[in-house]
């Protein structure tokens, strides 16, 4: 796992919630009143998180709404993240619980980084990604000024299933993937074969993302995205938001499997 090096990128692996991305303006409108709501949400810089449940080999955290947060997403939910080892699998679960008597609307993900390279010795062009099927899907591109989704696509893989690592590949931001067929991406080495496995199975959307020339690389399952430059900003009809139907439960969950080759 990245080690959130402050020169580079001073964070690990951030959950994100209630949305993805930026909104536009950083606003949005729900019941004819205007909200503000930062990049990505609030809950991936929240130190209200408390510890719900733990064992030897899980943990849960919860963050429950509070009047502070009513004035940035006025809904009333548990926001539940669960971490579970078992051998070199660790799963991480979202649960999102509607405490309110209305529908809730909301996106989730995650946003993991790995080392990479993992040696000094090596080259970020010595790395790239494999998925577990043939693609054709665009990666849709970012607007550098504001952060929200053009109608423009360009190519990302290559050899049908690869994205090759290199440092100039985020030169414009974040790879954005709306339609993959693929549930499961590797991050291999050109001689050393792979060195890790994320399954997200439960989730729709990737993205994937670095800090041109740094170090590492985001493997982000999403549900959800960035708004589009064309939003009307309204939440119950931005695109691809998840509707939670009052008193109901919601359970996304990736996985990130270390190779035993790689194992400290």
């Amino acid at each position: 796992m990245w080690q959130a090096n402050p020169e580079f990128w001073g964070s690990h692996a951030p959950n994100l919630f209630p949305i993805i991305g930026c909104m536009k303006d950083d606003t949005y409108i729900y019941n004819d009143k205007t909200y503000h709501m930062p990049k990505h949400g609030f809950a991936r810089h929240n130190d209200n998180f408390s510890i719900k449940n733990q064992s030897d080999s899980s943990i849960t955290f919860s963050l429950v709404s509070n009047e502070e947060l009513y004035t940035y997403y006025p809904f009333l939910f548990e926001f539940e993240i669960t971490y579970t080892l078992s051998k070199n699998i660790l799963t991480i679960t979202h649960k999102v619980t509607n405490l309110d008597d209305k529908a809730l609307y909301f996106s989730l993900g995650g946003h993991p980084a790995f080392n990479c390279p993992l040696s000094k010795d090596e080259n970020y062009t010595d790395y790239f990604l494999e998925f577990e099927q043939p693609e054709n899907s665009q990666s849709h591109l970012l607007n550098m000024t504001n952060g929200l989704l053009t109608d423009t696509t360009k190519p990302a893989f290559t050899a049908g299933n690869r994205i090759q690592l290199r440092p100039d590949l985020f030169n414009e931001d974040a790879l954005v993937f709306k339609d993959l067929k693929s549930r499961i991406v590797s991050l291999k080495h050109k001689t050393k074969g792979k060195i890790l496995t994320v399954n997200f199975e439960d989730f729709k959307h990737l993205g994937i993302w670095a800090k041109p020339n740094a170090p590492y690389v985001c493997i982000e399952p999403w549900l959800g995205f960035a708004d589009n430059e064309t939003t009307d900003q309204k939440l119950e009809t931005k695109e691809e938001v998840l509707k939670l139907d009052a008193g109901s439960t919601f359970n996304a969950s990736y996985s990130i499997e270390i190779d035993q080759n790689h194992l400290l």
